[in-house]
């Protein structure tokens, strides 16, 4: 099968302890054929010096250096470069298995899918893996089947984040999909419910391919009060609401969207 390429996105910000694995796992990717692109959001640890470190190591790697903004300016700034036919995001505290990118990929060009969503393993601070996910790996959903079970777990990490995924770079381009960068967390959500406006075609990997590391230091740990969920979450589900209206699914299912609003924005 041919290879098409595929761009990894990285943001690193004082990631020095984690990001060698986190870098060497991509590096060693089964897959061959990748972009890999690394931008330092203004770190101040060591963690520029490793990333052009690894350039020296493997000739895919590119790396950006700018001032702090944000992961999600970090994240922009990437797809912007990003050359590829897929989109994938790593975060730079996580790494993921040696087989990641070739099962994403060979799941979208078998279905011929604009998504492809995978399990996923949470490592706590113990070491102790846990494997979270909803969906089997069966048919090719739609987007209202594909909606539907989203409802299900309208909070959840598995549906929320961006690094369980892999995205098509032209649905992304040609609808200038792009992360909030006004929100402190949850912009990955966002901006996957603006991606599945414009998607078409979803499917699942069971298999889980990436290692979550929970950090309680993380941005998004301790970024997430009373007040500011309460902000989010207002913002975020009106592109809910959106989302399920311009499908038709709104007021048969209002009931289960609303379940948004009090679920557990930490859960992961």
């Amino acid at each position: 099968m041919e290879q098409p390429l595929v761009s990894i996105i990285i943001p690193v910000y004082n990631a020095a302890p984690f990001l060698p694995k986190c870098i060497q796992s991509i590096c060693d990717q089964r897959y061959q054929n990748l972009e890999i692109i690394l931008v330092n959001d203004g770190s101040k640890d060591v963690s520029l010096d490793i990333c052009k470190m690894y350039v020296g190591v493997d000739h895919r790697i590119i790396v950006v250096d700018k001032d702090n903004s944000g992961v999600s300016s970090t994240r922009n700034l990437a797809i912007r470069l990003a050359k590829g036919k897929y989109l994938q995001f790593v975060d730079s505290d996580d790494w993921i298995d040696e087989n990641a990118t070739r099962l994403l990929v060979e799941r979208a060009e078998e279905t011929n899918s604009d998504l492809v969503i995978s399990h996923y393993c949470r490592v706590s601070a113990n070491g102790r893996k846990t494997v979270h996910g909803f969906l089997d790996q069966k048919a090719v959903m739609d987007k209202k089947a594909f909606a539907l079970h989203l409802m299900d777990e309208p909070a959840s990490f598995y549906y929320g984040v961006m690094w369980n995924k892999l995205y098509r770079s032209d649905i992304i381009k040609q609808h200038q999909i792009y992360c909030n960068e006004a929100l402190t967390w949850s912009e990955d959500l966002q901006f996957n419910l603006e991606y599945i406006r414009y998607a078409e075609r979803f499917c699942s990997l069971q298999t889980p391919i990436y290692y979550y590391v929970k950090n309680k230091k993380s941005i998004t740990s301790t970024s997430i009060t009373i007040a500011n969920t309460v902000t989010v979450k207002k913002s975020l589900f009106a592109y809910y609401k959106d989302l399920y209206v311009s499908m038709g699914l709104y007021e048969k299912y209002k009931v289960q969207i609303h379940k948004y609003l009090i679920a557990d924005a930490r859960k992961g």
